[in-house]
């Protein structure tokens, strides 16, 4: 995945060109660097709900083969200015009318169902706003991936902040959800205060107490967690962080920052490409002496990977994975012979000259948010 709708995307000096048959290529100063091509609409997204809701405004196809719902899009920390996470663009697309607040279970599992049938989606990521309770959404969740496995048998991983009650996780799993997402964003204090005011007020330490609960439930390297680099913390404080959570069976999915249009952070700079590949050198094989892959997380952003290049590293005595046939992803237009976008390559591949090609299932396409 390869950001093309911020800021710093006028001004890369990497170029995206599409041929006729939606393969082509990312090229640097005219030199071509890696293979693209292009994803192909979901034939899932021209229907409907039976209640006349378009697809599309329930989830969405993300990378190659998941399903991903944003299930609550609204938040309670989003809708006060001194309290929202300066790179959350949650409310945009409920804004611009592409999606819908309130995700029913019986819409998701009619989703589900045709999304596997008809495009070959393999796992679901189910990510929520915070409401007000002090389930922190885990209900709305479990109801969700319940819906979803009376209709499909299909992998379901569930986003929220940690609740008030750790026995939300055997409720989740009991329910459906095979996996666990809970993200810290950023580790330092205070950085967290300063990116994320509201949610900071959950400190790093109750995160620390609830993925040890989390794992617990759901197994080694079913729990994972966001972490963000470009908010402000250290590489030190990220490779720390990172090593604490691989030793106590959480996946640090780091990932750099794509300051995203109409947020606070929309002209924040992202990460170096020196940054990233210093971040995911260390952790990948960490992860990877540890056993635990991107591919053995059995649903969610983790194994999907398309938002981070950390899994291309968990090869131990690699840099990075070898080059691959490239992926799919879509431009800023319909165009179709050569056509020409600018684009800034992922914050990890900044300089593509010196960075090994996409790995195999890493994509370029328009990011949505549902």
């Amino acid at each position: 995945m390869i950001p093309i709708h911020t800021d710093q995307a006028a001004a890369s000096p990497f170029v995206a060109r599409i041929g006729r048959d939606g393969a082509g290529t990312v090229a640097r100063d005219g030199e071509e660097l890696a293979p693209i091509a292009l994803v192909k609409a979901p034939r899932f997204y021209a229907l409907s709900t039976r209640d006349g809701i378009p697809y599309p405004k329930i989830a969405l196809l993300h990378g190659a083969d998941v399903l991903a719902s944003t299930v609550l899009q609204t938040c309670v920390r989003y809708a006060e200015p001194d309290k929202a996470c300066t790179f959350c663009a949650i409310g945009q697309s409920l804004a611009a009318g592409r999606t819908t607040a309130k995700k029913t279970p019986e819409q998701l599992g009619e989703v589900a169902e045709a999304a596997a049938r008809l495009d070959g989606v393999r796992h679901v990521t189910l990510t929520t706003g915070t409401p007000r309770s002090a389930d922190r959404g885990a209900a709305h969740l479990a109801d969700c991936a319940r819906g979803i496995k009376a209709r499909v048998d299909l992998p379901v991983q569930a986003q929220c902040e940690p609740p008030d009650d750790f026995a939300w996780f055997e409720r989740m799993r009991a329910a459906g959800v095979d996996s666990l997402g809970m993200h810290l964003e950023a580790v330092e204090d205070g950085v967290r205060a300063a990116a994320m005011p509201g949610k900071a007020e959950v400190s790093v330490a109750r995160y620390f107490e609830a993925f040890e609960a989390a794992v617990r439930v759901f197994g080694r390297g079913q729990v994972s967690t966001y972490l963000i680099a470009g908010l402000g913390d250290s590489l030190e404080s990220l490779l720390d962080a990172s090593e604490r959570l691989v030793a106590m069976g959480v996946y640090p999915f780091l990932v750099p920052l794509v300051p995203i249009p109409g947020t606070p952070s929309a002209h924040r700079a992202p990460p170096s490409g020196d940054f990233m590949r210093a971040l995911y050198t260390r952790v990948g094989p960490l992860l990877a002496r540890a056993g635990m892959r991107a591919t053995d997380v059995k649903a969610g952003c983790a194994r999907c990977g398309a938002c981070s290049g950390l899994s291309g590293f968990e090869a131990e005595g690699r840099a990075a994975a070898p080059p691959g046939p490239g992926a799919a992803g879509t431009t800023t237009s319909g165009s179709s012979d050569d056509a020409t976008v600018q684009l800034r390559a992922r914050a990890e591949q900044a300089d593509l000259s010196r960075v090994p090609p996409l790995a195999p299932g890493h994509l370029l396409r328009r990011a949505r948010a549902v």
